[in-house]
């Protein structure tokens, strides 16, 4: 159940902005366009999955004493993850 005194519109806010500066198809005036919604679609799981997998974040870093993601702080990782094991997965899906 969620508490509704933590409830705060600033956390999707942030991860709106996260995704707007971290993939090039959602700046304004850009020619990164892309023209299927499949390329679009790639672009924003590898962001996601290097944000949450292969990314360091400072303040979860300083919380657990060594580099820390998302991931790792969640439990679904044990390490953090290389950008060679991310394509590693891409290279297996057909």
């Amino acid at each position: 159940m969620t508490d509704p005194a933590r409830i705060s519109t600033s956390y999707v806010e942030r991860q709106s902005l996260t995704m707007r500066m971290g993939i090039c198809q959602f700046t304004r005036l850009t020619n990164g366009f892309s023209k299927k919604v499949e390329n679009l679609a790639h672009a924003v799981t590898l962001h996601y999955m290097h944000y949450n997998f292969a990314r360091p974040h400072q303040t979860l870093t300083k919380e657990f004493g060594k580099p820390t993601t998302p991931a790792i702080a969640a439990g679904v990782a044990d390490h953090v993850w290389s950008v060679w094991e991310i394509a590693g997965l891409v290279a297996l899906t057909p």
